[in-house]
């Protein structure tokens, strides 16, 4: 069967949809695969026992356009291939998607993440009824997808998944927060981060702080760390190879990313990859207790949950792990366990079945 992927997001590019979309492209094993995406560079290429990828929309093109471009190329990719199913990463890519299942008779998977769900409710109630089943990341999304109106029987909840890892890297000697985020939203937490990183300094003198993630909010964050409390305890790497990334997490003593809710429900986790990327480094979590991470990490098992706006709260996570080794090691352990249950070809295996599961309505 043929299986054409629609997405916004896709590597080379960082981030949770883009890291989804590229693992599910490449292992959907009983589907041809083609993928179209955004880009700087027009053209279709293959990786190396990938699939197929189109790319269209240059970087300086409005975001709107860009967005046109990418439904107007969907469906000429689909006129030309003629799959049998569509899967959708993302609802701005659902105009092509319907435009489909209408003109060709193609039907279509949907994703929903969180955020958008939140921040588009027309587009996302209109492309769920559109869809023949739709993919939620975590309760937390499936939540807004119900208060949205979707129909129950189309919801389909299946969380992203992780690429495990071999620790290679001794813990640093000096206790170690490493936080991984792009830094575009403030929800991330880093601000409150910073304030618990200033207050567990009290009690852990040298306890460092590593944040890794490059974007707009970078000025912002490199205010948050210039006072005299974490001068020297603080670095910004920005965006970094993955390997590096995986170094540092195989130094670290914990992971902290404290993603919050905000009011208008615009923000938060909806699942949090890199949770289960630090835990597959053997690494307890501090994350909040709402949205997403909630699937994520279990508390007290994998991780510490805590009030994402309450500093304080947060500092105690931090200190209570960095302070007690058998602890620390323990939830450690049990994360590196857990993470093996969302091995990509486990998460891969349970969307190809609602993909043909779709194809089969």
């Amino acid at each position: 069967m043929r299986a054409l992927i629609i997405t916004p997001d896709y590597p080379p590019k960082s981030g949770g949809i883009q890291i989804l979309s590229r693992r599910l492209a490449e292992g959907l094993e009983s589907f041809d695969v083609r993928v179209v995406t955004l880009g700087s560079s027009r053209g279709r290429f293959r990786s190396k026992g990938g699939p197929a990828v189109t790319r269209v929309g240059g970087s300086s093109l409005p975001q709107a356009a860009k967005i046109a471009l990418l439904n107007a190329a969907a469906l000429g990719s689909a006129v030309r291939y003629r799959p049998d199913v569509v899967l959708c990463m993302h609802i701005v890519a659902a105009p092509s998607a319907a435009s489909l299942r209408r003109l060709l008779g193609v039907p279509f998977v949907l994703y929903f993440h969180a955020r958008e769900v939140v921040a588009r409710p027309r587009l996302a109630h209109w492309a769920a009824r559109s869809a023949a089943r739709v993919v939620v990341v975590s309760r937390h999304t499936r939540r807004l997808a119900e208060d949205l109106g979707v129909e129950p029987r189309k919801l389909r909840l299946i969380t992203p998944g992780v690429d495990l890892a071999d620790r290679r890297q001794p813990r640093s000697r000096k206790p170690l927060v490493v936080t991984v985020s792009r830094l575009v939203s403030r929800y991330k937490g880093h601000d409150v981060l910073a304030r618990a990183m200033t207050e567990a300094r009290q009690q852990i003198p040298d306890a460092e702080w590593v944040v890794i993630g490059d974007g707009p909010l970078r000025p912002y964050v490199e205010q948050l760390v210039a006072g005299p409390e974490l001068q020297g305890a603080a670095r910004l790497l920005g965006s970094v190879p993955d390997v590096e990334r995986d170094a540092w997490l195989d130094r670290a003593h914990v992971f902290a990313l404290p993603s919050r809710v905000p009011p208008d429900g615009v923000g938060g986790e909806g699942f949090g990859i890199v949770y289960l990327e630090a835990a597959a480094h053997e690494l307890p979590v501090v994350a909040a207790n709402e949205g997403g991470a909630l699937d994520a990490v279990i508390d007290g098992e994998t991780g510490v949950l805590v009030d994402p706006t309450d500093e304080r709260a947060v500092a105690n996570a931090l200190v209570g792990l960095l302070s007690d080794a058998q602890r620390r090691d323990r939830l450690g352990k049990q994360a590196a366990r857990r993470a093996q249950e969302f091995a990509w070809p486990r998460i891969a295996q349970e969307v190809e079945g609602v993909l043909v599961e779709a194809v089969g309505r």
